[in-house]
């Protein structure tokens, strides 16, 4: 059965199977959010582009939890899957609809009424406080739409149908170009209209994505004797709660330092706020495998097969040494029009100097946080959550300490000169763990 591929085939061609499309697809909605600051930045004005920026950190922090909370429904799922568990499979899948449906609620209040509140204490630049809250605001609208999509997507990645997501975010990102461009430009809506179109794209494939969920888990339904139950609840949660704190190392840290990056005004925060987008494209990639390997440890370790999740391992980290070396000749060479894209030609030359700077730094460390994200992934997928949870919290704490107590000194380079160390502890706590074994005799189901 196709399903199982991952228990069944060669563990290198499997991981192959599994990520690519989850590559794709994460590009996809990468493309998705960037689209805003490419449109905003070259057809409105820097300004327009800084205001998004202030906003990202800030939303990246809920786009991670929903990621996160997928992650979890995703190994528990894939581990009663590899079970053949079929009562179980069903009851997770709900359970994590309802639940995730009704923290986007929560979060979605909570950030329409303090929203504005946290940019001020962000020390967002008053030009263009004004934007990054109307922004703030009709994104937080469509906040349950982010969540759900997520958690649908991870459950299509559970059993082996990545390829769903896949094309369902190709249609948004294509709709979210043209609704943005069209609201952008043609109708003058400003940041806005970047925002309204992103509203408009999500809900759209929330309501495909849940007709085909449906259509796929339709044969499993005789099965269902309670939407939610509450011991999957809690396995799930064990699992979903150090991938949230993962899945937010960057944006959590980025958002404590978020205020030091604001404090050097928005021409420092265009040129940021471009070079972050960059990253986040970049680091897609190493995300996916880490997921991946998640889902692929979880399958294994239920089926009991511990000897292929080490080969897998293996073959995660070559695939990662592969990406790393293309992303890192990519920026070397092409730095300064990549920044361009987001700058037009009217963008200053020190958000200019600061977006190519912080490029070209960052193109010899993404292997690090490839490394960092498969070890991290058998962890998780293993259900080996208390060393993973302290290398993340170390890598957090460090890149927090370093950016607050020496940018304001030595200057805005030090926020990314922090980036790779706290990548680096983290890999090393993490595999620290993996040397032990512990993770194989961990149980969850």
């Amino acid at each position: 059965m196709d399903k199982e591929y991952l228990i069944q085939d060669k563990p290198a061609k499997a991981l192959a199977i599994f990520t690519l499309p989850m590559i794709i697809g994460n590009l996809f909605q990468q493309f998705y959010t960037m689209a805003d600051s490419v449109i905003v930045g070259r057809f409105v004005s820097e300004d327009a582009l800084a205001a998004i920026g202030a906003s990202y950190s800030f939303t990246n922090v809920f786009i991670c939890i929903a990621i996160g909370g997928g992650v979890g429904a995703t190994v528990i799922t894939s581990r009663y899957l590899g079970a053949r568990n079929y009562k179980k499979m069903i009851q997770s899948t709900c359970t994590a609809l309802i639940a995730f449906l009704l923290l986007s609620v929560v979060l979605a209040a909570i950030g329409l009424i303090f929203g504005r509140t946290f940019m001020i204490y962000l020390n967002t630049p008053e030009n263009i406080l004004d934007m990054a809250s109307d922004y703030l605001e009709i994104y937080f609208w469509g906040l349950p739409f982010l969540f759900m999509y997520n958690i649908v997507a991870a459950i299509f990645n559970a059993i082996g149908k990545s390829r769903i997501p896949l094309y369902l975010l190709i249609f948004s990102s294509i709709l979210n170009i043209l609704l943005a461009v069209f609201m952008v430009y043609n109708l003058g809506l400003g940041v806005k209209g970047a925002a309204w179109a992103t509203f408009m794209a999500q809900g759209i494939s929330v309501v495909l994505s849940f007709f085909l969920l449906f259509k796929e888990f339709k044969k499993y339904f005789s099965y269902l004797e309670k939407p939610v139950d509450m011991p999957v609840l809690g396995e799930m949660s064990r699992v979903a709660l150090p991938s949230i704190l993962q899945q937010s190392t960057v944006a959590i840290g980025m958002l404590l330092v978020q205020s030091v990056v604001n404090s050097f005004g928005s021409e420092v925060l265009a040129g940021f706020s471009s070079a972050m987008r960059v990253e986040s494209i970049c680091i897609v990639p190493m995300a996916a495998i880490g997921n991946a390997m998640s889902s692929y440890t979880a399958q294994n370790l239920g089926a009991g097969k511990q000897d292929r999740v080490k080969k897998g391992f293996l073959a995660a980290n070559g695939y990662v040494l592969l990406f790393a070396v293309v992303t890192c000749v990519i920026l070397e060479l092409f730095y300064t029009p990549i920044v361009g894209l987001f700058l037009g030609g009217t963008g200053t030359d020190l958000a200019f100097q600061t977006g190519t700077g912080y490029l070209r730094f960052m193109g010899f460390f993404f292997v690090i946080i490839g490394l960092k994200m498969t070890t991290d992934g058998l962890l998780r997928g293993a259900a080996d959550m208390k060393m993973f949870t302290i290398a993340n919290f170390a890598n957090l704490a460090l890149r927090v300490i370093i950016a607050l107590s020496m940018a304001p000194h030595y200057g805005i380079a030090m926020v990314w000169f922090a980036v790779p160390v706290g990548w680096l502890v983290n890999f090393i706590i993490s595999y620290l763990q993996y040397r032990t074994g512990k993770w194989k005799t961990i149980k969850t189901a």
